[in-house]
C-alpha cells in the first residue's frame, strides 16, 4: 500500500514527526472533511478493509497488505464490518481511535528501526502529545454537526434508528442469559450447542453469539463480543469468516 505515495524513509525525530503529520492530516480528512466519500468506499459487503493514511495527506481505503511481515505496521482490519451496525458517529469514532493507534505504531516503528534510545524517543512523542489526537478532532466536529441540528430533525432522527434498531434486531442471532420462566426450555435447546472457538458446551448463564455466516455459535468471551457491543450489530462474522477472502 505504501507504494502507492512516493516517499523517502524518515530517519531523525523531526522526518518521522513530519511523516507522522502528513499521515495524520489525511487520516483526519476522510472521518471530517471527505466523511461521504469515505463511509461509501466503506462497504461492509467488501472484504476486510483498512483506512490508511500517506504522508502527502492524501487518504485510501484497501485491503491490507498481502506480504508477510507487511513493510510497516497494518491499520485496524475490517472496519467496514461495523459501518452499518452502529450509529454514524460511534462508527466514526472508532475509527478514529484506531487510526491513533495505528500512527503512532508507524512513528515508533521507526524510532525502533533506526535505534532511538529513550531521550530520542521521548522528544518524539512529546511532540506528537501536543496535537490533538484524531479521535479528539473527529469527537468534536459530530458534537458540532449534532448542535446545527434543529430539535425536530433529531427526534425525527431517532425514531429512524429506533424503527432501524428493532427491525435489525432479528437478524442479529445472540443469546442471552435467560431470566424467565423459558430459562429450562432454553437450556434444553441450546445444552449440546458447542462453541466453535473453545469447544465448550452452552450454559444459560453465558453470553452467546451466533455468526451470520458460518451459523456457529461462539462463547462472547472467546470472540470478544460483550452483550452492549452485539446490540449494536447487524450482521456478525465471526473471526473466522471475517478473515476469509475471495479468491478469483
Amino acid at each position: 500500500m505504501e507504494a502507492a505515495a512516493a516517499r523517502s524513509i524518515p530517519r531523525t525525530v523531526e522526518e518521522i514527526f513530519k511523516d507522522f503529520m502528513g499521515r495524520r492530516a489525511a487520516m483526519i480528512k476522510a472521518p471530517t472533511t471527505d466523511v461521504q466519500e469515505f463511509y461509501q468506499l466503506c462497504n461492509p459487503e467488501k472484504e476486510n478493509l483498512c483506512l490508511y493514511g500517506f504522508p502527502n495527506e492524501q487518504w485510501e481505503v484497501n485491503l491490507p497488505a498481502e506480504e508477510v511481515p507487511p513493510e510497516l505496521p497494518e491499520p485496524a482490519l475490517g472496519i467496514n464490518f461495523a459501518r452499518d451496525g452502529m450509529q454514524d458517529k460511534d462508527w466514526l469514532s472508532l475509527v478514529a481511535v484506531h487510526s491513533d493507534a495505528w500512527l503512532l505504531s508507524v512513528a515508533f516503528f521507526y524510532g525502533a528501526r533506526f535505534g532511538f534510545d529513550k531521550a530520542t524517543r521521548k522528544r518524539l512523542y512529546a511532540l506528537i502529545n501536543d496535537l490533538p489526537t484524531i479521535f479528539e478532532v473527529v469527537t468534536e466536529t459530530a458534537e458540532k454537526q449534532a448542535k446545527e441540528k434543529s430539535s425536530v430533525s433529531n427526534i425525527a432522527s431517532n425514531n429512524t434508528k429506533t424503527s432501524s434498531k428493532a427491525g435489525g434486531s432479528e437478524s442479529v442471532k445472540y443469546l442471552k442469559q435467560v431470566k424467565d420462566e423459558d430459562e429450562e426450555e432454553d437450556d434444553e435447546e441450546h445444552g449440546e450447542t458447542l462453541c466453535g472457538a473453545c469447544g465448550e458446551n452452552y450454559a444459560s448463564d453465558e453470553f452467546w453469539i451466533c455468526c451470520d455466516i458460518c451459523e456457529n455459535w461462539f462463547h462472547g468471551k472467546c470472540v470478544k463480543i460483550t452483550p452492549a457491543r452485539a446490540e449494536h450489530i447487524k450482521h456478525y462474522k465471526c473471526p473466522s469468516c471475517g478473515s476469509k477472502r475471495v479468491r478469483v
